[in-house]
């Protein structure tokens, strides 16, 4: 499905590439779902003899082409398995630049001198990254342009979808949890890019022009944006990240599903032990959500476990022979380490709605309001019913309280103004930064802010260092 597309120079749509810890997203501009999503994974052969340069120098040719990314690579059993991204940043360029040959080539069959390319990158990502993304991008593959945005700029944009949106602004807080970590993110707008800013405002508005619910939007709010490996708490002001104030959970996907596992391991259901982590995995997909009180779920579950219940079916992958595992605890257990993270890691025990509070009040006081008022969620890990509708609870319950005693030391003589705390969830929710960036690169504005491989010839990678219309707020 697309929503019309702005086709650059080229006369071909923009490529989108959202490369996470997890998994990467890809796919052309214009449309609302990415058209691939495969584990960020490479697999290469190993040297025989690790650290004899001759023989690698020997081979290099062959094994430059030897490897495979996604799906492919992690059931290639000869292979050795890498993750080319941790915690969001990209730490081995070499496989980077690999994996992204095959995205570009065998996924999307593209010709990358046809075609501009919007990339994304975390929160406090440094310039020494992005000048080497410019290098692969303009010297390997030959882009005609490219522009590197903050997820969690375009998580919000993506947001405008949700009815809950009532004005379109640049400011906001992001909750992106993604593989490796949380973050937390405000984000802001400097007065030197307002007439910019505004141009791309209006870019994104003739998307959803006419559309139930929405009024006016900008890019101003909280992204919480939780994946399979980070989850991050991103306040951002009118399409600018609030660098000073992002705040980094050690908790998503991947450590509840490690959490999961521990619980069935404890209770030793029979799972084969090569595959209960993958069991453990899809359990969480499949049957967790977000309770609003842990103790009644648990007399709940007590005073009727038929009911609630779920039985999980699979197939031992070497003797062929079907198990069952019966799900109680665990659908409710998994999730509740956002709110109660001390159940699985004792070293952090802050839960999220803490986290976003303390973001929030972090940040410059005028907008902080505007804030509390746009938390957007991001990421699969965001996903869990009634996550939302728990976190907006919770972040409601410490304003009030905080308001209550100002008022009580005030001894009543200040009336503190109500702070209205929403926070918004939408069907665009699990690829909301992929979504965000098809939507950018949909507007014809996108093409006027791309870094173009004239300039870079001219310049060389220093140009990447910041991009036009979102950047940091200083």
């Amino acid at each position: 499905m697309s929503f019309g597309k702005s086709f650059g120079p080229t006369g071909t749509p923009a490529v989108i590439i959202d490369c996470g810890t997890g998994y990467t997203k890809m796919g052309y501009a214009g449309n609302t779902e990415p058209q691939f999503i495969v584990p960020s994974a490479i697999a290469v052969k190993e040297s025989a003899s690790v650290g004899d340069k001759a023989i690698q120098r020997l081979g290099k040719g062959v094994e430059d082409l030897d490897f495979f990314i996604g799906d492919e690579a992690l059931s290639a059993t000869s292979y050795s398995v890498k993750w080319p991204v941790r915690h969001g940043i990209i730490e081995d360029w070499d496989l980077m630049e690999r994996y992204m040959e095959q995205v570009i080539f065998k996924y999307l069959r593209a010709e990358p001198e046809d075609h501009y390319f919007l990339l994304t990158e975390p929160p406090l990502n440094t310039p020494e990254n992005r000048e080497y993304t410019a290098e692969i991008m303009f010297e390997s593959f030959n882009v005609p342009g490219l522009y590197i945005a903050v997820q969690a700029v375009l998580a919000l944009a993506a947001s405008w979808t949700s009815r809950q949106v009532g004005e379109r602004t640049l400011t906001g807080t992001v909750i992106d949890s993604g593989d490796g970590v949380t973050h937390v993110i405000p984000v802001g707008r400097p007065r030197k890019l307002r007439t910019l800013t505004r141009t791309l405002k209006w870019g994104f508005y003739q998307c959803f022009k006419g559309r139930p619910g929405v009024v006016e939007k900008t890019l101003t709010g909280t992204m919480v944006g939780s994946g399979d490996g980070v989850t991050h708490v991103i306040p951002v002001a009118e399409g600018y990240v609030i660098g000073s104030c992002i705040k980094h959970i050690p908790i998503a996907g991947r450590d509840i599903t490690y959490f999961i596992q521990q619980l069935l391991r404890e209770r030793e259901v029979g799972i084969p032990p090569e595959q209960s982590l993958e069991t453990a995995k899809a359990i969480k997909e499949r049957f967790s959500y977000v309770c609003p009180d842990i103790a009644k779920e648990f007399a709940k579950y007590d005073a009727d476990p038929s009911k609630w219940m779920k039985k999980f079916e699979g197939m031992n992958s070497i003797t062929r022979q079907k198990f069952a595992v019966d799900v109680g605890y665990e659908r409710f257990l998994g999730p509740e380490i956002f709110f109660h993270p001390e159940f699985s890691n004792p070293d952090f025990i802050t839960p999220i709605s803490e986290v976003v509070d303390t973001v929030i009040q972090n940040c410059p006081i005028d907008v902080r309001r505007g804030l509390y008022k746009n938390v957007v969620l991001s990421g699969g890990s965001t996903m869990f019913k009634d996550f939302g509708r728990k976190m907006q609870r919770d972040v409601k319950r410490v304003v009030d309280a905080r308001l209550k005693i100002s008022e009580e030391l005030s001894q009543g003589r200040i009336k503190p103004k109500p702070i209205d705390v929403q926070v918004i969830t939408h069907h665009m929710q699990r690829y909301a930064v992929w979504f965000g960036g098809s939507m950018l690169a949909s507007t014809p504005e996108f093409y006027k802010v791309c870094h173009t491989k004239a300039d870079y010839d001219e310049y060389g990678p220093s140009i990447c260092r910041h991009n036009p219309v979102f950047g940091t707020m200083q």
